[in-house]
């Protein structure tokens, strides 16, 4: 089973860190929802940081403004993935030299329509 976290996971369902969760299970991925205030998102536990997701995930997906993520980006370094998702709104240059600098694999796209769901249809 693939595995992906979610940084920005959401209750919200109209957030696109919520139809992420839900867009990823679909496709039958173990989801990993990261969401330092929320214990439960779409049903799943979420954690409170990259760094107490129990597994190396294959993925990682960001909804975090840039600001938020030059701070979360030496964690999820540190944790490991193959590919970094930058959702739109997430990446900044400061964001991609981050990234770079710490030899993270950045995919700049939408991970919802990369696993092949439209987000309007969620």
């Amino acid at each position: 089973m693939k595995t992906i976290a979610i940084i920005g996971a959401s209750n919200d369902r109209n957030k696109y860190g919520n139809k992420a969760v839900r867009a990823f299970r679909q496709q039958g991925y173990e989801v990993f929802p990261v969401n330092p205030k929320d214990e439960m998102v779409e049903g799943l536990r979420a954690f409170k940081s990259i760094a107490e997701v129990p597994v190396r995930p294959e993925m990682v997906s960001v909804y975090l403004p840039p600001p938020v993520l030059l701070k979360v980006l030496p964690d999820i370094a540190a944790k490991g993935c193959d590919e970094l998702w930058l959702n739109p709104g997430t990446e900044s240059d400061e964001v991609l030299a981050e990234a770079e600098r710490l030899g993270l694999n950045v995919v700049q796209a939408c991970s919802i329509l990369g696993v092949g769901v439209s987000p309007s249809e969620l």
